[in-house]
């Protein structure tokens, strides 16, 4: 069975094994609904009621409820990702969640007979994935304190005035603020900056208390939690990294290798070999977006922290006298090394060469 989701109805297509696809739908969310066509489509095939039944969807908007609710039902089901599912080339094709439902059940059929490519996403328990939601709202929350801090600066910046520091008490300040010839700001401005700062202050409020609430986490006795503060002892690593790395890779994925460290990243390369055209693509970018750009902003730092790792010797050596482009090329590189080393640092205690730590003088 394959599951093609949208928000009003569930278009599900059923295969036996043959080249005969039963499609049918039900409402969206309903989960006993798609039981009962289940029992249906067995019935249809002419199959026993204990035939084994094995379930597949895009991941997507809905996440993972799903298939913890099929996986208790008895139902064997994994989780695609999107990227992996074939679809026609041409410019112009026919698409609708019927289409999409009978193609993706079809190649299920190939995934579970004879093993063809169908990339499945590995699913967190329900504590793995509820520990990620901190890091993703305090992510959240900057970039609004930005937006925020932003708007105001130019707000003001349309009236002439410049240089001013949006710090805590600001829209106590907003009504005494002057023009640059000692005008009062108009009525309309002076309210929207109050609200602004208003905003703003709660935004800074809810990041303090993340905060807090993130160090006092580090105290429990969970995987997570040990790798976090094992990784804050390395020179270069702060609490955010840490914590990043930790809850949202580390701590509840099984790596086998580095390279499945670095896939997971999405930071491998993507060579083009064809005929006489060979070039590379740069990396493939199909893996966790918040750990990638992480790694490399922490693959900066440690150069600065650690210039005498091996790692950073790696770097210099080969991309240190180069141009911009190339140390820019030279620290995705870096940065893919350097997550290996930590997992390995994690995961078997093996200390990146060279490395210091944080109690060394």
């Amino acid at each position: 069975m394959s599951l093609e989701l949208s928000k009003a109805s569930w278009k599900l297509a059923f295969s036996d094994g043959g080249q005969r696809v039963r499609t049918t739908a039900v409402p969206g969310g309903e989960i006993g609904a798609v039981l009962k066509m289940v029992a249906s489509a067995k019935a249809k095939f002419k199959l026993a009621e204990n035939v084994p039944t094995l379930s597949c969807y895009e991941a997507g908007r809905d996440g993972f409820w799903i298939h913890r609710a099929l996986t208790a039902a008895g139902i064997g089901n994994v989780v695609v990702d999107a990227a992996s599912i074939e679809v026609d080339r041409r410019q112009r094709r026919a698409k609708t969640d019927r289409i999409d439902a009978q193609k993706l059940v079809q190649q299920l059929v190939r995934h579970d007979e004879r093993g063809d490519r169908l990339r499945v996403v590995r699913v967190p328990t329900p504590e793995d994935e509820d520990a990620r939601r901190p890091g993703r709202e305090l992510e959240r929350l900057k970039k609004e304190r930005t937006g925020h801090t932003t708007r105001v600066i130019a707000l003001l910046a349309l009236h002439g005035i410049s240089g001013v520091k949006v710090r805590r008490g600001f829209g106590k300040l907003v009504r005494a603020m002057r023009g640059p010839s000692g005008e009062p700001l108009p009525a309309q401005l002076t309210a929207e900056l109050a609200r602004e700062a208003e905003r703003l202050e709660v935004v800074r409020t809810q990041i303090r208390e993340l905060e807090t609430a993130r160090v006092g986490a580090l105290t429990k006795p969970t995987k997570a939690a040990r790798m976090a503060t094992s990784l804050m002892l390395l020179r270069a690593v702060g609490v955010n990294s840490a914590t990043v790395l930790a809850y949202e890779f580390f701590s509840w994925r099984e790596f086998k290798n580095g390279k499945q460290v670095g896939a997971s990243a999405g930071m491998t390369g993507v060579p083009y070999d064809s005929g006489g055209t060979e070039r590379e693509q740069g990396i493939s970018k199909a893996g966790n977006r918040r750990v990638r750009a992480l790694a490399i902003e922490l693959a900066w730092g440690w150069l600065r922290y650690q210039p005498g790792a091996h790692l950073s010797h790696w770097y210099m050596e080969r991309f240190g006298r180069g141009s911009s482009r190339a140390r820019r090329v030279g620290i995705v590189a870096l940065a893919r090394k350097l997550l290996v080393a930590l997992w390995r640092y994690v995961d078997q205690g093996i200390v990146p060469d060279g490395a210091r730590m944080k109690t060394e003088t």
